[in-house]
Order: C-alpha cells, then sequence, then structure tokens
C-alpha cells in the first residue's frame, strides 16, 4: 500500500480472517494505523499481546472485552484502551464492526 493523505475502502478489500472475522486496512503510516474489523455473532477475537499500543472504537454491535483481569461489555459508540503488552480479547454478542487504531503500526498487518 502507497500511504497517501487519501484512502478509500473500495481500493481495499475486506480479508477474511476466519472464524467469523474479516479486517480491512484503511491506512497507515509509520507511527499509526487504523484497521476496520467486521465480527459476526459469536466471534472470539482469541485473548493476546503485542507491544503497540491499540485503541478499539465500537461502531456497531456488542463486544466482551477482557483487558487484563477486567471483562466489560462494549456497544456502539464506546472506546476500549490497550498499553502496550497487555494481554486482551474478545467476543462479539451482537455482529458488528470495530475501528483498531495502531501505534506503531503493525507491520504483520500489513
Amino acid at each position: 500500500m502507497d500511504i497517501t493523505n487519501f484512502c478509500f475502502g473500495k481500493d481495499h478489500e475486506l480479508q477474511d480472517l476466519g472464524g467469523g472475522i474479516s479486517r480491512r486496512m484503511a491506512v497507515y503510516a509509520e507511527n499509526a494505523m487504523v484497521v476496520e474489523v467486521h465480527f459476526e455473532s459469536g466471534a472470539v477475537a482469541a485473548m493476546h499481546s503485542h507491544p503497540h499500543e491499540q485503541i478499539s472504537y465500537c461502531v456497531s454491535g456488542v463486544f466482551e472485552f477482557t483487558i487484563g483481569d477486567e471483562t466489560r461489555t462494549v456497544r456502539a459508540g464506546d472506546t476500549t484502551y490497550k498499553q502496550p503488552n497487555i494481554p486482551h480479547g474478545a467476543k462479539c454478542v451482537e455482529a458488528g464492526m470495530l475501528l483498531d487504531f495502531f501505534t506503531p503500526h503493525r507491520e504483520d498487518f500489513v
């Protein structure tokens, strides 16, 4: 992907990650990345951690997020923050979409 000032969703395919989860790259640069993540009801993002800071904005749906040792229900309009290396995961209760913001960008997503 060339880094430009404008990135259009129509130019980026939705990637099927399996298990009811799909992802579309929105935009990335050296220090930041935005990714659109779609979940079918019942899909699970397994517990994991990474060295990036991550903010997840819930565009639609309902999710049970676990961050560290705390689990909370997140709905459209809610936001979560994951500091570097904290274990986190989510279960989709009602189909929806998250916008994930990472800093720096996730090389493994590019």
